[in-house]
C-alpha cells in the first residue's frame, strides 16, 4: 500500500487531483492510499505517509516541511504547477511513486 499525501493552502483545492490520483492507481492496479490536508495538519499527517507533496502555490513552505519529512523519513516535492493546473492525476501519481522508489 502506498501512502501518498498532498498538502495546500486549505486542504481543498487538492481534492479533485486526489480523485484523479486514486483513479489513475485503480486503473493501474496500484493499491494506494491518498489524502490532502491543509498546511497547518501537514507535519502530524506526514507520520502516516510515504511521500508528501505540496501545492505549487505552497512552494515556499518546502524547506519547513522538509524537516518533519527527514524526521519521519518521507521524501516531498513541490507537485508541477502544469500537472497541477491540468488535475494530471496521472503525472502527480508517477510523482509520487518515483520519489517513494517504485
Amino acid at each position: 500500500m502506498k501512502r501518498i499525501l498532498l498538502a495546500c493552502s486549505a486542504g481543498m483545492s487538492t481534492s479533485l487531483l486526489v480523485s484523479k490520483m486514486k483513479e489513475a492507481a485503480e486503473a493501474r492496479g496500484i493499491e494506494t492510499e491518498i489524502w490532502a490536508v491543509a498546511q497547518d495538519k501537514a507535519p502530524s499527517e506526514m507520520e502516516k505517509a510515504d511521500v508528501l507533496l505540496i501545492g505549487p502555490q505552497m512552494r515556499f513552505m518546502k524547506k519547513k516541511f522538509a524537516v518533519t519529512a527527514e524526521e519521519v523519513g518521507i521524501p516531498l516535492d513541490v507537485i508541477d504547477p502544469v500537472s497541477y493546473g491540468r488535475v494530471d492525476g496521472e503525472a502527480v501519481l508517477n510523482k509520487a511513486l518515483e520519489l517513494i522508489g517504485e
